[in-house]
């Protein structure tokens, strides 16, 4: 048993190591955390299956009516059984850590892309103004300056002012 409880340690250090990473920016570091995270759910799995068939296994030689056991060594067994216990409470644990750092790793991928779209959004706001523009004034019809230089100089002032206070806004609410 004490064997067990040096490598649910060290599956408890590397639970730590791995919420460490969460907040790194970087591709590389993602997919680091969801190996790791991986790695860690599989070998707490493993773990599980050998900790919890233990307590069962423990608790039937304690049985009283059994009489596997004589009575100055149920003290000791009692001790193992704790042991076991506390192991696998302490796996039960650390399963709920990981899909909790899996879960909050997910939310970090999901708020970066919630970042990226509101700055494509924002870039693509700002390209359709003139592409409205040019579209309107470059129609075979008669719009107001049709012809005259003043009609070509009205257009890219609107489109300068229009994409300038686009720019302006998107950049004052953080979105670029």
């Amino acid at each position: 048993m004490d064997g067990h409880f040096a490598a649910v340690q060290q599956l408890e250090d590397g639970i730590e190591e791995l919420e460490g990473l969460l907040f790194v920016a970087g591709r590389r570091e993602i997919e680091a955390v969801q190996r790791r995270a991986f790695a860690l759910r599989k070998s707490l799995v493993q773990l599980r299956r050998v900790v919890l068939p233990m307590r069962e296994v423990v608790n039937t030689l304690m049985r009283p009516g059994l009489h596997v056991i004589s009575d100055p060594l149920v003290p000791y067994y009692q001790d193992v059984y704790d042991h076991v216990l506390r192991a696998t409470e302490w796996t039960e644990s650390l399963r709920d850590l990981v899909a909790s750092v899996m879960e909050t790793n997910l939310s970090v991928q999901a708020n970066s892309m919630n970042l990226i779209m509101k700055k494509v959004t924002s870039w693509a706001a700002i390209i359709a103004v003139p592409t409205a523009i040019t579209g309107y004034y470059g129609q075979n019809l008669p719009y107001p300056g049709f012809g005259r230089q003043s009609g070509f100089i009205t257009s890219a002032a609107v489109i300068v002012v229009l994409s300038a206070v686009l720019y302006l806004t998107f950049k004052r609410k953080d979105w670029l």
